[in-house]
């Protein structure tokens, strides 16, 4: 009997997760070239917008994305009563990690946030080593990620050097530690409910709870100007939409901390669209730090030698 084919929203029929394919990892990195954008759309927005009311308007954007997805490919978006205890828990993860994001980004530099939300991959890959089968950090593996790791905090040694607040700092750090957990979470529930239900319960929590809390805290008055629509819709659109469908999929089918290693080389990726985008000249450590990255990233993502099967 022929098996029942799967589709980036539902999820497969006990299909074990696997080590990335060729393909995947290129769209994964893909995917982080395009989250490499996103601290500097976040810090550009909130020059017109509170992290609340960016939040909110962000997800709003995703969520439409989402319910398109949906639609298009005939998966309800209502979930089932066995469903909802799971639900909540990532609208709760979700909306505290979203919150310390936003709120931590305007407290410090985009150099120090782009560092410090990178390290969710070390998080990811050591709460996987404990609840994912079959995804334990082997010695090489665990040097490997350090080691990429290392070159994140090389191509960003002078805004650390330089840091802009200790408060925000600790934020991204926080965010960045419930990002990895969140990575592991999604990557577990989503082996029984489908990845749009997953991602409109993010969406719906971040606009429910963000948007009245910005009414109610944030007294600047709305502003609508050029770069703040370019930076929402690029967050909203291209991050909340395409990029959580695409990480989420990823996560439903590849090993979690595989897929999170392709995205310690995200600060790069910032650093080159930074240069291209708004002419900010590349130093030195962008050179020594895409080596390690490129070293770390080809240990992390070096598959164990193959057993046979009994």
């Amino acid at each position: 009997m022929n098996a029942e084919p799967t589709s980036p929203t539902t999820p497969p029929a006990i299909a074990p997760r696997r080590p990335l394919t060729l393909r995947a990892t290129a769209f994964a990195l893909l995917l982080a070239m395009l989250w490499g954008g996103n601290p500097v759309a976040i810090k550009a927005g909130l020059a017109d917008a509170g992290p609340l009311r960016l939040g909110a308007l962000r997800m709003a954007l995703g969520g439409i994305v989402v319910l398109l997805f949906a639609l298009a490919v005939g998966v309800s978006l209502r979930p089932k009563r066995s469903e909802l205890l799971p639900l909540a828990g990532l609208a709760v993860l979700f909306t505290v990690q979203t919150a310390l994001m936003y709120f931590g980004g305007d407290r410090t530099s985009a150099g120090n946030a782009a560092v410090l939300i990178a390290t969710f991959p070390l998080w990811a890959a050591l709460c996987a080593h404990f609840v994912v089968p079959g995804d334990r950090i082997a010695p090489a593996r665990a040097v490997g990620v350090l080691i990429a790791y290392a070159g994140v905090v090389v191509v960003f040694s002078g805004d650390l050097r330089g840091g802009e607040g200790l408060a925000g700092d600790l934020m991204m750090l926080a965010s960045a530690l419930l990002l990895g957990l969140r990575q592991i979470y999604l990557s577990q529930t989503s082996q029984a409910i489908p990845v749009s239900r997953l991602l409109m319960t993010q969406a719906l929590a971040a606009v429910i709870v963000f948007l009245p809390l910005s009414f109610l805290l944030e007294s600047a008055p709305w502003s609508w100007s050029a770069a703040f629509l370019a930076a929402l819709l690029y967050q909203g659109i291209g991050i909340a939409g395409f990029g959580f469908l695409g990480n989420t999929w990823l996560l439903q089918h590849f090993l979690p901390s595989r897929v999170t290693a392709t995205q310690l080389t995200t600060p790069v990726f910032g650093v080159i669209l930074s240069w291209l985008i708004l002419g900010e000249p590349i130093g030195p450590e962008l050179a020594a730090g895409v080596a390690l990255l490129t070293l770390g990233s080809a240990l992390a993502q070096r598959r164990p030698a193959a057993t046979p099967n009994p």
